[in-house]
């Protein structure tokens, strides 16, 4: 399954809204900001990740190409998937959690 973004979620733009969503769903939230241009370089996790953009933007690089996202969208990243993120010009401040952990 690729990457998918959902568009504008109604609580994506609440922090509490959105660590409240993550924690009804079992997961353990961890909110993080970053500022305007910093990027992170290609790498992948062993667990799906759930993120939310809460303010400002960042782009996720993919194999299958770029997924920007802003204020109120969320991601979700399978597991394996190696990706890389370039922070939008205001920064970002966003919440993920990580689901379906492997074991080993």
């Amino acid at each position: 399954m690729p990457a998918q973004i959902t568009r504008a979620e109604a609580a994506g733009h609440d922090e509490a809204a959105v660590l409240d969503r993550i924690r009804e769903m079992g997961l353990s939230p961890q909110a993080w900001r970053n500022g305007p241009g910093e990027a992170y370089g290609w790498h992948e996790h062993r667990h799906r990740k759930i993120l939310y953009c809460v303010t400002g933007s960042i782009v996720f690089h993919t194999p299958d190409g770029d997924l920007p996202l802003s204020a109120g969208d969320r991601l979700d990243l399978p597991a394996h998937t190696q990706h890389a993120a370039t922070v939008g010009p205001l920064g970002c401040r966003c919440v993920e959690a990580a689901a379906n952990a492997e074991r080993g």
